[in-house]
């Protein structure tokens, strides 16, 4: 070959290496991992704050002074322990009202802030039934005497103290030694007749468990608070009838004053008489029972917080319903109480020795029963008339020995608080 076309070729050989170069991919460089984002700002998440709860007030009309009663007062202490567990709730009151006064009271208290106005009695608590469709978001309720009539937020109430008035029953039967037991009544209505009845089937059933006579004589002072008639009633109790046992359908102290002078057993109703008031002492306050009537209360109470505005109108509860008290006790509607000692604990030292086992065994079992609901002594029994009672429009009294109710068949709760009319057969009624 020619130096000139050696050379010519070499220069296309190195013409030709360097397209190729130039064809060739370029290298990846190596990719840097993304850089962290910056950290976010620390954030705290914002709770809505907690609705705060519903305000109730409660406001009870007592029909008589608080002091010194143990119907008014076992109300004010259940206004008050209401209160006490619930915050949002405050109790007021009004005392001595008549009725006259009660719906004037109920409009004041409304105003002031007052959604559940209660009258403590039914002669003085029927009169807010006129206003209570004035007040449609305000529940109004009153204790039954012998009237069913409701509207949607008028509620009606009592408690079956007659369970307890059995079992005090059962313990008076055992402790008379002359054979006649006493009772200073207020005057014939249906829920006297049908709390002495049941005190009067404790007694007759203590009587046939220890086959024993036992009389029962009843005298009407003729109204709740007269303390100077309760007195004379309950000594002619003791020093005409022989009276060695007395218990009272009134309000004052007169009757168990009364026993403590002469000496005799007395059977306290509705409060702890001894351990709430320090009225005389267990050597004359055989027992007590004792009325929580805050039970109704709170279920009147937790209707309204839960804005249940056509809550049950006729509340009738029995020992088998409770409460838990703001300090965790859970009580029940009504029980034996004295000295601040429950079911046979509160028989008083000095009586229990003079009970037989078998009443004690007895008061036990029933009382846990009841407080099961697996019993009740109204169901139990049969109801004889006695002849005597309260004649009411459409409802004569009963015959003498007509039996009204067979035993072991339950008594309508329409029955036992509006048409509970006649004393039950064994008993006296003194004129």
């Amino acid at each position: 070959m020619k130096p000139q076309k050696s050379f010519v070729f070499a220069a296309l050989l190195l013409i030709a290496s360097m397209l190729l170069g130039s064809c060739a991919p370029a290298a990846t460089p190596t990719a840097e991992p993304p850089a962290p984002p910056p950290p976010a700002e620390a954030t705290t998440a914002v709770e809505p704050a907690p609705a705060e709860p519903m305000k109730i007030t409660l406001a009870i009309e007592h029909f008589s002074v608080i002091a010194g009663t143990t119907w008014s007062g076992a109300q004010d202490r259940a206004g008050q322990r209401i209160a006490a567990k619930y915050p949002n709730v405050t109790y007021v009151y009004r005392e001595n009202v008549a009725p006259d006064q009660t719906n004037p009271f109920a409009e004041e208290l409304i105003a002031s802030g007052a959604n559940i106005v209660v009258g403590n009695a039914e002669f003085m608590g029927l009169p807010l039934k006129d206003i209570a469709d004035t007040y449609p978001n305000v529940y109004f309720g009153s204790v039954i005497a012998s009237d069913l009539s409701t509207k949607p937020n008028f509620i009606r109430f009592f408690p079956k103290q007659y369970q307890a008035l059995y079992l005090e029953g059962l313990i008076a039967g055992a402790l008379t030694q002359t054979g006649n037991i006493g009772i200073t009544s207020a005057f014939p209505n249906v829920q006297v007749i049908r709390r002495q009845a049941g005190f009067v089937l404790g007694v007759q059933d203590a009587a046939a468990l220890l086959d024993k006579e036992i009389n029962i004589y009843v005298k009407f002072a003729g109204n709740w608070f007269l303390p100077a008639d309760e007195r004379a009633i309950a000594e002619t109790l003791v020093d005409t009838y022989k009276c060695d046992v007395l218990t009272q359908q009134t309000d004052s102290s007169s009757t168990m004053d009364v026993a403590k002078e002469k000496g005799v057993w007395f059977v306290g109703k509705d409060m702890d008489i001894v351990g709430e008031y320090g009225w005389s002492d267990t050597d004359t306050v055989a027992v007590s029972f004792d009325t929580r009537w805050e039970v109704i209360y709170e279920q009147m109470v937790l209707d309204y917080l839960a804005g249940n505005m056509t809550p049950e109108t006729i509340l009738y509860p029995g020992m088998e319903t409770t409460m838990t008290l703001a300090d965790g006790t859970v009580v029940p509607t009504v029980d034996l109480m004295n000295d601040g000692k429950i079911g046979l604990e509160a028989i008083s030292p000095a009586a229990l020795p003079l009970i037989p086992q078998e009443i004690l065994d007895l008061v036990e079992q029933r009382r846990e029963e009841m407080m099961a609901g697996t019993w009740d002594p109204f169901t139990a029994h049969e109801f004889v008339s006695n002849g005597t009672g309260l004649e009411l429009e459409g409802l004569p009294i009963p015959a003498a020995g007509t039996v009204v109710k067979a035993a072991d068949v339950e008594a309508t709760t329409e029955f036992l608080l509006s048409m509970f009319n006649f004393d039950l057969k064994g008993t006296t009624i003194l004129e």
